[in-house]
């Protein structure tokens, strides 16, 4: 739906007192640049005005001129340069005119979601009231000004234990949408399921990873932000993908017939922590935060029993202020535990190439407390599954985002072996 055209206001003049009367009205601070001068019908010339400050205006004596309303203005070439943010307050300005206020213009967003004809705006995007007065148009402006069709806003996540979004929609009949990562395409609906684009790395890392021939377990599945990338690009030979919220299923559904991967997929609707599935997995991925650890016990019945496998452990970490950065995201080490050495259980620490510098001196130290500890438990919990000592090795522990102040979203490769008898 395209917004309803404003005119603007404008002074005509005769075309010999055009650039006088330009000269002025940009002395003045007056003249309206985001528009050209055009011809108007009686060979006369019209300079478009601010229209919110017509107030200031005064009408020379010096020339003839008169004002006027422009219905269709042409934007200038400074105009059609602008960004969307730049013109999105262009058009919000012109749309107020005399009412536009600073306070109003710290609540126009300055960035946005865009999924196909669909763009999403920040939960704090026209807070203030004196937005609702303005009705649709306000919608239309702002979806003609980005080079939308549907507008929605964002709200906070919703408490019920699967994430689900709190989104309105402002403008539109639904809220279905594509979206394309790395080749891959994404169908949901972004008022009933989350699409999170900072995990985009996380989604790149994983479709690197060699999965040929393996059978992935995805524990939190949701729309297929990890299980389609492990289908498509790393080339697992099945996956089980597990999801208990239906809006997410159904999504998840349509996605894996839209990337043609539905006959390497099965869907397990429901609780994941009943999952019935024992002994399946080369690799386990458990993309939930702020933690997965109600997932943990299920990621160790899954795995196979005679040869174990991987786990991509997610979690929120918080980490103290530091002075300077380190270097945190490491080379991923290709050597299997049992190759390493050591029999007695603990967690094994894998060199990085060339052995100058070991995974744990180039990781943060509370990275690295929480993975030690994370391996510790999934040993633990391996050992009274199976009557028999495992062995846990840190491969990898990758930063994925800054989730909140001090506390990154990281996600843990862990190799779990079955230690074999002396």
């Amino acid at each position: 739906m395209e917004a309803r055209a404003c005119p603007v206001p404008a002074l005509t003049t005769e075309l010999q007192f055009a650039q006088r009367l330009r000269e002025r009205l940009e002395e003045e601070q007056l003249l309206d640049r985001r528009y050209r001068l055009q011809k108007v019908p009686g060979g006369c010339v019209a300079l478009p005005v601010l229209e919110e400050k017509l107030s200031q205006l005064q009408l020379p004596l010096e020339m003839p001129c008169e004002l006027v309303w422009i219905q269709d203005p042409i934007p200038s070439r400074a105009a059609c340069r602008q960004t969307p943010a730049q013109k999105l307050r262009e058009e919000l300005r012109r749309l107020l005119g005399e009412s536009w206020s600073e306070k109003l213009e710290h609540d126009v967003p300055r960035a946005w979601q865009r999924h196909g004809d669909l763009v999403l705006l920040s939960e704090d995007s026209f807070r203030n009231t004196s937005w609702e007065k303005l009705g649709p148009v306000l919608w239309e402006t702002v979806a003609s000004a980005l080079g939308a069709r549907r507008l929605a806003r964002q709200g906070k996540v919703l408490p019920d234990g699967m994430r689900s979004p709190s989104v309105t929609l402002l403008l539109g009949q639904d809220g279905w949408v594509e979206h394309v990562d790395n080749g891959i395409r994404y169908t949901f609906d972004v008022t009933k399921c989350m699409f999170s684009p900072g995990n985009i790395t996380e989604k790149l890392r994983v479709a690197l990873l060699p999965c040929s021939g393996e059978v992935l377990v995805d524990l939190y599945a949701g729309i297929g932000y990890f299980t389609l990338p492990y289908l498509v690009h790393a080339a697992a030979a099945f996956v089980h993908a597990c999801e208990w919220n239906s809006h997410a299923v159904e999504a998840l559904r349509r996605n894996l017939v839209l990337n043609g991967v539905q006959d390497r997929c099965q869907v397990h609707y429901g609780d994941s922590r009943q999952l019935e599935l024992r002994d399946v997995a080369d690799r386990v991925n458990l993309g939930l935060i702020p933690s997965s650890e109600e997932g943990w016990p299920v990621a160790c019945r899954v795995l196979k029993k005679s040869t174990g496998g991987v786990l991509h452990i997610h979690h929120n970490v918080e980490t103290l202020p530091a002075p300077a950065l380190v270097q945190t995201v490491v080379p991923r080490a290709e050597q299997r535990c049992l190759e390493r050495g050591g029999s007695d259980g603990e967690a094994q620490h894998p060199v990085e190439d060339g052995g100058k510098q070991t995974l744990r001196a180039r990781t943060r130290p509370e990275w690295w407390r929480w993975a030690e500890a994370t391996a510790a438990r999934i040993r633990g919990l391996l050992a009274e599954l199976h009557g028999q000592p495992w062995c846990t090795s840190i491969l990898h522990i990758e930063a994925v985002k800054s989730y909140a102040p001090h506390v990154h979203h990281l996600v843990l490769d862990l190799e779990c072996r079955p230690l074999l008898p002396a």
